[in-house]
């Protein structure tokens, strides 16, 4: 199952401290807007979302199609399909995907010790 790039979203209550807090581990600013109250923090491979005010607890997040720059990958496991193979898994999810659709699209499922893990596809 190849899940594309992994990253932390955290929820956080000021989006400047956060910010400023893991630049002094060397990330930067990557993607988002702190005016849209979310910035994407990058250090080489590592990545960690900074969200105010979107979701109440922390998430795992992966997106397939994309590396750690958000750059296509030229293959890669649809959402639809590792959705197929969790549910042969008997795995329970939160939100679910669109089989009847192509093209972006997300699902949530909660692991035993209730922390979210999206899987959300951009491509």
């Amino acid at each position: 199952m190849k899940l594309g790039a992994f990253s932390i979203s955290l929820s956080v209550k000021d989006l400047n401290a956060s910010k400023q807090f893991y630049e002094n581990f060397g990330f930067t600013a990557f993607a988002g807007d702190i005016k849209m109250n979310y910035l994407i923090m990058k250090n080489e491979n590592s990545l960690i979302g900074l969200f105010h005010g979107m979701f109440e607890k922390n998430i795992l997040t992966f997106n397939p199609g994309w590396d750690e720059s958000a750059k296509k990958l030229p293959q890669f496991d649809d959402v639809r399909e590792i959705q197929r193979q969790l549910k042969s898994k008997n795995i329970k999810f939160e939100k679910e995907a669109d089989e009847k659709t192509t093209g972006p699209e997300s699902i949530i499922v909660i692991d035993p010790d209730g922390n979210a893990i999206l899987i959300d596809q951009h491509v």
